[in-house]
């Protein structure tokens, strides 16, 4: 089965997609687009694939030919190194990964119908106190790094999550010739948003922002407090008539898929053995994105350390599904170029000696 690395991602691509699908037609709710930071789909997706290809070929043509003869390099690229069996591969990781994500988008949007006034924040905020031993994190981290210059900080580093995770997916599709890489971080991202949905089925909560809101007004204002208060309207929108809303519902808050997907992120760079420089910068934006989501009130601490027991369950899930198991921070991993995908027991060096690092 996992001969092709992308058998997994695309029985979860389906699944989840049947599953909102029937939600959809059972509830008598229309699916909608998650319009993201590049507009609607039908926008957002093929220009996100051409963006993804230019930057596999164009630094090549311009090392090849330079500049000025860049479409005759461009040329050459593609006839020597873009097979169509690279790009199905890489098509494929991008459409498992945002059918995933549109059904999760919907899923949790559907979420408010099925468990209607079932919420758990009061005994999570309780959870939040007993740990802090009496404290809310919220306060503690207010007290200690300010309410204005931080807030701003955190907030860049929160919303810069939103285009930094579909780059980082169509780069390691685009410029890593394994192609078991790119498909084992599509895996883990699929992952994600399935076992995040799970999560917010069988914890329903808004998080402390929505369900204590005035403990967060001595926060100056930024894109998250923007990003909360269109979260909150839309929210309020559908409540009041989900059947004529056409607004999509994105609150809830065990677990963090902030965190589990940036985890997600610096263990996967971990775990195929990166440049220091890229682990390091990934580990720092996890935590950075961990004390955003205290600092801002959108989780309650178990939510976080839920977001870690995801992400670190979806790299290890991802791994076994695409073949790659056992493949830990050896910086000798060679690109495959398009050779069938080893058994994850096998590791020895393909062609050229390169690594499993992103290479051009």
């Amino acid at each position: 089965m996992r001969r092709w690395p992308y058998t997994f991602a695309v029985a979860l691509s389906v699944a989840v997609t049947g599953a909102a699908v029937f939600s959809s037609l059972y509830l008598d709710l229309p699916m909608k687009d998650p319009e993201g930071f590049l507009g609607p789909a039908y926008v957002r997706l093929p220009l996100l694939a051409l963006l993804f290809f230019a930057a596999g070929i164009v630094p090549a043509a311009v090392r090849r030919r330079g500049w000025k003869q860049i479409g005759e390099g461009a040329r050459e690229v593609v006839r020597e190194e873009w097979s169509l069996k690279r790009v199905g591969y890489i098509a494929t990781g991008l459409i498992t990964f945002y059918a995933s994500y549109v059904s999760y988008r919907n899923l949790k949007s559907y979420l408010p119908t099925y468990r209607e006034g079932v919420l758990f924040d009061r005994q999570l905020l309780e959870l939040d106190h007993w740990l802090m031993f009496g404290h809310n994190p919220a306060t503690v981290l207010h007290n200690l790094l300010g309410t204005d210059v931080m807030a701003h900080v955190l907030s860049f580093a929160y919303i810069a999550y939103l285009p930094l995770i579909p780059i980082t997916l169509g780069a390691f599709l685009v410029l890593n010739r394994d192609f078991s890489i790119g498909a084992w971080y599509a895996t883990a991202l699929c992952l994600n948003w399935i076992l995040g949905v799970l999560s917010y089925y069988a914890l329903p909560t808004l998080g402390p922002a929505f369900a204590q809101p005035s403990m967060y007004w001595d926060l100056a204002t930024t894109d998250v407090t923007e990003l909360q208060r269109s979260l909150f309207r839309n929210r309020v929108d559908v409540l009041t008539d989900p059947w004529a809303s056409e607004k999509i519902h994105g609150v809830a808050g065990f677990a963090s898929l902030h965190v589990s997907v940036t985890f997600t992120a610096a263990l996967f760079m971990q775990r195929t053995g990166q440049k220091l420089a890229i682990r390091a910068i990934t580990w720092a934006f996890f935590v950075v994105t961990v004390l955003a989501t205290i600092y801002f009130g959108w989780h309650y601490l178990a939510d976080d350390i839920a977001g870690i027991v995801i992400g670190w369950a979806s790299v290890s899930l991802g791994a076994w599904a695409s073949g790659n198991r056992g493949r830990r921070k050896r910086r000798g991993l060679a690109p495959v170029d398009e050779q069938p995908v080893q058994p994850a027991t096998v590791t020895a060096p393909g062609p050229g000696g390169g690594s499993g690092s992103i290479t051009g």
